[in-house]
């Protein structure tokens, strides 16, 4: 797994209102890149060339037939399961910054209420970043979201924990569910309590965790916080036919 920052979310738009691809998630492309030197996480690349002329889309996108089964083989390589070693081997030298994790068992979905206005810092820092649309303040793209969602979750040793959740599509989920309850935030927020908590209690839910910067340079104790999420159905254990039930032995 690797980062590419900085990436415009314009461009992410772009891209998918192009016709190019239906969706910008598993999507294989093909970009050259280059190794961020101000950056000591392994897996931090950006794009050589900055307006992307060179980008292609490689294939069709991987699709959810047979349960996941394309995703799985890309996404299922390498998953922990306890995290203290997550967390041990995000330390030096290894300074593992993004990771697929499989939590034991689902606690809860928390969520508190934030700031409902960007501060004119973070204006002028997204401002920075979008090398596209530099005249727009952050909110035109990216509505500030009000509530901060967290997960505690176990894991294989049976210990809570609670992390962050930073993906976009928690809070593309909120906006959705506002405008379905006519802009009531309770009704909203227990709709998406009851797809995160709920309904991923359901699932074979797997965890997409990344660092960021400031906290993995600091040596956090836990650095990490949630920036995805993937979620197959369970898989059924099949039962042996008895007439198959066959056992051999070796001489």
């Amino acid at each position: 797994m690797i980062r590419i920052y900085p990436v415009p979310l314009s461009f992410l738009g772009d891209l998918k209102g192009s016709g190019r691809v239906k969706s910008v998630k598993y999507t294989w492309i093909e970009l050259a890149l280059q190794k961020r030197t101000d950056d000591f996480r392994p897996e931090s690349h950006s794009p050589v060339n900055y307006d992307f002329h060179d980008l292609k889309i490689i294939g069709e996108r991987l699709d959810t037939k047979n349960n996941w089964q394309a995703r799985k083989e890309i996404c299922l390589r390498n998953v922990y399961t306890n995290m203290d070693t997550l967390i041990a081997d995000s330390r030096d030298p290894k300074n593992v910054s993004l990771a697929v994790f499989k939590p034991a068992n689902i606690v809860k979905l928390h969520w508190e209420e934030t700031e409902r206005e960007w501060k004119n810092e973070w204006k002028e820092l997204r401002k920075q970043g979008d090398l596209f649309l530099p005249d727009k303040d952050p909110e035109i793209l990216i509505p500030k979201l009000p509530y901060k969602f967290s997960y505690a979750f176990t894991d294989e040793t049976g210990k809570e924990r609670k992390l962050m959740i930073e993906d976009w599509e928690i809070g593309a989920l909120y906006w959705n569910c506002l405008r379905s309850t006519n802009g009531n935030e309770e009704e909203a927020l227990q709709k998406v309590k009851a797809k995160y908590e709920d309904e991923f209690k359901e699932k074979d839910l797997y965890l997409f965790m990344g660092t960021t910067k400031q906290w993995h340079m600091r040596r956090a104790t836990n650095p990490f916080v949630i920036i995805g999420v993937f979620y197959p159905k369970k898989e059924v254990p099949q039962k042996a036919s008895p007439k198959n039930n066959i056992q051999t032995s070796l001489f």
